[in-house]
């Protein structure tokens, strides 16, 4: 049975191990902070302003995590102690200043009733068993929102961009990758829904 609930619900018990389906979700863009999964989680938990994610549990465990924020809403709140302390002094601080640069800062056309929808993945073990679209559907059911924005999903991650097409959303944009043989993919892909 898949249910959802927002993560300050489940309270800081739960911090951790929703830190650690983001991470493991995310551990191929997440390699350069460090590749072992439970230093990335210890390192990342700190981060998340629970406020703002959303949790699909199977059976009680975290399968698949989402954030919103609508505005200049942040979901994420870096502190470089946490790094530091996690990563070394040299690595916290390089790593505080990367995710201060690229994780935070709103959506360009950001206003009351459009919200964004990031960092949905789902955990290793629980992929195709639909998790992902009850999280989505719990999200765009949300009360108050007339729009909903997707940045930044890899041109190359079909199973996302599919997932997002067969709910409604439709591209509303391309961000061309430097270093795209490096990298593995091409574009960033912007998507939304508008509801009527």
């Amino acid at each position: 049975m898949i249910e959802i609930e927002r993560a300050d619900a489940l309270g800081e018990a739960y911090r951790r191990r929703i830190a650690d389906v983001w991470v493991r979700g995310f551990a191929e863009d997440f390699a350069y902070f460090s590749s072992d999964p439970a230093v990335l989680g210890e390192a990342f938990a700190h981060l998340l302003l629970l406020e703002r994610w959303y949790v699909a549990l199977v059976d009680g465990e975290p399968a698949a995590v989402a954030c919103v924020a609508e505005g200049d809403e942040e979901v994420l709140q870096p502190r470089a102690a946490e790094f530091r302390r996690h990563l070394g002094l040299l690595h916290g601080t390089i790593t505080h200043l990367i995710v201060r640069s690229q994780f935070l800062g709103g959506h360009d056309g950001a206003r009351p009733g459009l919200v964004e929808i990031g960092f949905v993945t789902t955990a290793p073990a629980y992929q195709g068993r639909g998790v992902a679209t009850a999280l989505m559907r719990h999200l765009l059911a949300l009360p108050g929102y007339d729009e909903f924005v997707l940045r930044d999903i890899k041109d190359t991650n079909a199973a996302a961009l599919g997932l997002y097409a067969k709910l409604g959303f439709t591209e509303s944009g391309r961000r061309a990758v430097r270093g795209a043989r490096r990298a593995g993919f091409a574009e960033y892909v912007s998507m939304r829904l508008v509801r009527d």
